[in-house]
């Protein structure tokens, strides 16, 4: 398979920020808020988030103690809409230059992360402008989109080539692409950091890729 010949190179690639390798994973249970559209899409929505957590081994909660919602998802159809959300600016400092930035980009999506103290994810906010590329997708598949890459501190540039996830064609259902599955599913193993930015860590995390991806093909 394909899938299978993802080296150590292309994984040390999804990490690498600014020439410099930082991994990070979630340092707690996901309790996400989905903010901008209807209770039918909501349903769809929380299950696909459901869905791509469960790679990591984690389930969504209703609550976190410390922050209460800690994966903040907000739809628009403009970019000017977040600026008029209440108490945003003061989650991500510097709001209203952000949007102009995302316009000037022609940019649908943002993610703005904290950390722990241990460099864990503790929270992320998720911006969705809802343009003609967003529209083209179903609920689901933009619901697994983002949740896919969302699960990790993926480098910028991570899925500019090709999406995390692919289209089942029998039932037109999206699914996080099994390379990248490996790789979540590797990044949240037990014995892996939450966070690193040494360089050897991405040699510990593709042999457990490697070997995901074989026991895959085995299965099959």
């Amino acid at each position: 398979m394909a899938e299978a010949s993802f080296n150590e190179d292309q994984i040390a690639h999804l990490f690498t920020h600014d020439d410099t390798y930082r991994f990070a994973r979630w340092g707690r249970a996901i309790a996400p808020v989905v903010f901008g559209t209807d209770d039918e899409s909501l349903k769809a929505i929380h299950a696909a988030f459901s869905s791509v957590a469960s790679i990591a081994n984690m389930k969504l909660v209703e609550t976190d103690p410390e922050l209460g919602a800690n994966f903040l998802v907000f739809f628009c159809n403009d970019w000017d809409e977040i600026v008029e959300v209440p108490n945003l600016d003061r989650m991500m400092p510097g709001l209203d230059k952000l949007v102009k930035q995302l316009k000037r980009a022609g940019a649908n999506q943002y993610r703005h992360f904290a950390f722990d103290e241990q460099g864990g994810i503790k929270m992320c906010i998720l911006l969705i402008k809802a343009d003609a590329d967003m529209m083209q997708l179903s609920v689901q598949a933009l619901a697994t989109d983002q949740m896919a890459r969302s699960i990790l501190l993926w480098s910028e540039d991570a899925f500019l080539l090709k999406s995390p996830i692919g289209i089942i064609e029998k039932n037109n259902m999206a699914m996080v692409r099994p390379n990248i599955a490996a790789v979540i599913r590797a990044g949240y193993d037990k014995t892996m950091p939450v966070a690193a930015e040494d360089p050897t860590h991405v040699l510990r995390l593709a042999s457990r890729v490697m070997q995901l991806l074989i026991d895959g093909d085995e299965d099959d």
